[in-house]
């Protein structure tokens, strides 16, 4: 199919498709005259993901680019992309250096240990933990600091849900945006439900 009918195909305006172009998200198509080129299922696919993942992912162009190039690299183990895949959704936040954070940084590390997540201690979502626990340290709440363990648990769970609704992914493309676009769902999901539940427990808390 030549760019428009890869156009009406996506729904995605040829403008957009040459800036994917230019930028590398998308590879070239297969010349077939002068300034003119073939595009094939591959290319409706990658342009589909990749306007998933700045459209429902929340991904930049950056950082879908390097998701794109360990994507096409067969020497990328599938879990490893996935990884990737996770990476890129999750926010990077670093603590402020000081004995608070040392005190949380502990805490997570115990955490870890007790939970047996060492192998996840490079995760970048680990200095966002941190960071909130150095925060609620501050703030005086040592009790929500002790209730990490809890915390823990019920995330646990929700991941244990996570990879069963993902189940066995084979496509590559399949499993990047499922990984990227399941955590932001996901993430939004448990987040609603979090605040529906937390109504109904405190009406029957309070007696309301």
């Amino acid at each position: 199919m030549r760019m428009a009918e890869l156009c009406e195909t996506t729904g995605v305006p040829v403008p957009t498709i040459k800036y994917y172009l230019r930028e590398g998200l998308l590879a070239p198509g297969r010349p077939v005259g002068r300034n003119q080129a073939d595009y094939g299922p591959e290319h409706v696919k990658r342009l589909r993901l990749v306007r998933a993942l700045i459209e429902y992912g929340g991904l930049g162009i950056a950082a879908i680019r390097e998701l794109t190039v360990r994507l096409d690299n067969p020497g990328v183990a599938l879990f490893e992309l996935m990884g990737e895949a996770q990476k890129t959704v999750t926010t990077h936040d670093d603590p402020r250096p000081g004995p608070v954070r040392d005190r949380a940084e502990r805490i997570v590390a115990e955490l870890l240990e007790r939970k047996g997540w060492q192998d996840a201690g490079r995760n970048p979502a680990i200095g966002t933990l941190v960071g909130v626990l150095a925060v609620l340290d501050e703030l005086g709440r040592q009790d929500m600091v002790a209730a990490l363990g809890d915390y823990a648990d019920a995330a646990e769970r929700v991941a244990e849900v996570d990879l069963r609704v993902m189940g066995a992914v084979e496509d590559r493309e399949q499993a990047v945006e499922i990984v990227a676009l399941g955590t932001r769902l996901g993430d939004a999901i448990v987040g609603a439900l979090r605040r529906v539940a937390q109504e109904h427990m405190s009406q029957r808390a309070f007696d309301f």
